[in-house]
């Protein structure tokens, strides 16, 4: 039996396209291995959300051939669907996978098992300029760094099954398996219509793209009778979803898919967008006792005139009270996460303070900062005012030496409090697990796995890896 292996770079979505293409394969008869030596067939699911995203997909990709170049290797995800003929070009790269189909995998590992090597037929990526619809807002045409259409097989021989996404207007239904964990993952909705100026990823997912209410229940239900205690919904922009579907859909109608599966005890958000989150669905959303109290609100800078240059569509203020009212609503423990840039385009050293300042204002529970990265045909790219990497890495240093600060004092109030953890593990009689409020948990005992345990948290630790968990 030929034998594939995922490894997956990049978001949350990423890892349920790879789960649920393994499902895929594993339905067609194929064995899914987690070592990539015993692969036959090796599936790198890349990112490009930054320039190091795509340097770690090339180098991932290089690792994986050299690792066993006897394995046909797949490049698939975003790095692909961008950059097809930088892909095609790495040594021992087989074929190249688009964003959008991804249901192809089982075709392409067919083709690979049964020795035919001419098929399936490549697809033609039209990706020197892609005229966008006029919903999309801002760029009309967009150039890949590579000035070569994507045609067929590369040079090196690979097979480039990549089309445009741009104009994708039906959402690519997949179902994935999520073994042996407590924490599934459902993707609801792809694509992105924003299009902020320093952002590739629409042009590597395409527009918005909803998952329909049905096919959303009927994962719910495979996913409650499978017996997860906590489902996590993911998408790229995922406050859009329902926009394309029925008048009125949101994502409150995918959060009622759960009405009545009585396994799931919680419901989680991806990335959510700030200017989105209306008082309507804070209230109801608020009502409902299984939705977990951490929002992860990708603020990108605390100034409102970087954030005017970013094309983001709120304004600090907005963000702050957006903050509050979910405090309100969901009590003050609620944890509010976020993503920062460091040292975008113009960023004056007062903007980069205002940042600094209003990360303290807001007192996020966590923060991840990435200094700028320019993207080949984004707005931001073409901007004036590029910073060095090296003041970009003095800047992005700061904003986590202020980001530690804070999810330390958020972590502080629960020193002598009880918390509810579901646990996810148990490795030589240590017990690791989250609170609804995603504060990492570790236990001194064994305690079965998705199960949840009342916790007296005593003091705050860091592991090795400089990560804060409670004890």
């Amino acid at each position: 039996m030929m034998r594939c292996c995922f490894i997956t770079l990049g978001c949350r979505v990423n890892q349920y396209e790879s789960d649920a293409m393994a499902e895929l394969l594993t339905q067609a008869g194929f064995e899914i291995t987690e070592n990539p030596a015993e692969a036959d067939v090796c599936i790198v699911n890349t990112c490009t959300v930054t320039n190091i995203a795509d340097r770690k997909s090339r180098q991932m990709l290089s690792k994986a051939h050299k690792l066993n170049p006897n394995a046909k290797l797949i490049a698939a995800g975003c790095f692909a669907q961008r950059s097809p003929e930088a892909a095609a070009k790495l040594e021992g790269v087989y074929a190249v996978l688009g964003s959008a189909d991804k249901n192809r995998v089982v075709e392409l590992v067919k083709s690979i098992a049964e020795g035919r090597e001419n098929e399936p037929k490549s697809e033609k990526c039209n990706c020197v300029e892609k005229e966008l619809c006029d919903c999309c807002g801002g760029m009309k045409k967009f150039e890949q760094p590579e000035k070569s259409e994507c045609s067929g097989n590369a040079a090196g021989g690979a097979k480039i099954l990549v089309r445009d996404v741009m104009h994708e207007h039906e959402f690519e239904e997949m179902s994935a398996v999520h073994e042996g964990r407590t924490r599934a993952y459902l993707k609801i909705q792809d694509g992105c219509n924003m299009f902020c100026t320093y952002c590739a990823i629409p042009y590597a997912r395409g527009g918005l793209r909803s998952r329909s209410i049905e096919s959303v229940r009927a994962e719910a239900e495979k996913l409650n009778n499978e017996g997860f205690s906590e489902v996590v919904l993911t998408g790229i922009h995922l406050m859009s979803y329902g926009r394309d579907l029925r008048s009125g859909t949101d994502i409150r109608d995918a959060v009622r898919c759960f009405d009545g599966l009585n396994n799931i005890k919680r419901i989680r958000f991806g990335s959510l967008e700030p200017h989105m989150m209306t008082d309507e669905i804070i209230a109801e959303l608020a009502d409902n006792k299984r939705i977990c109290r951490q929002f992860h609100l990708s603020l990108q800078s605390g100034s409102d005139t970087v954030l005017e240059r970013m094309r983001r569509g709120y304004t600090s203020g907005q963000y702050f009270e957006l903050c509050q009212k979910l405090r309100r609503a969901f009590g003050g423990e609620t944890a509010v996460t976020t993503d920062i840039i460091a040292g975008f385009p113009g960023e004056t050293e007062e903007e980069h303070l205002e940042t600094i300042e209003f990360m303290r204002k807001v007192g996020f529970a966590k923060v991840h900062i990435f200094p700028y990265s320019r993207r080949s045909g984004t707005k931001a790219d073409a901007m004036p005012g590029q910073l060095s990497n090296a003041e970009k890495s003095r800047r992005a240093g700061e904003l986590i030496a202020v980001g530690r600060e804070s999810e330390h004092e958020y972590l502080e109030q629960y020193v002598g409090k009880t918390v509810n953890v579901l646990i996810e593990k148990c490795v030589d009689n240590v017990s690791y697990g989250c609170t609804d409020t995603y504060a990492a948990v570790r236990i001194n005992s064994a305690i079965t796995p998705n199960t949840f345990a009342d916790v007296k948290i005593k003091y705050i630790k860091e592991d090795m890896n400089g990560e804060l968990y409670l004890l």
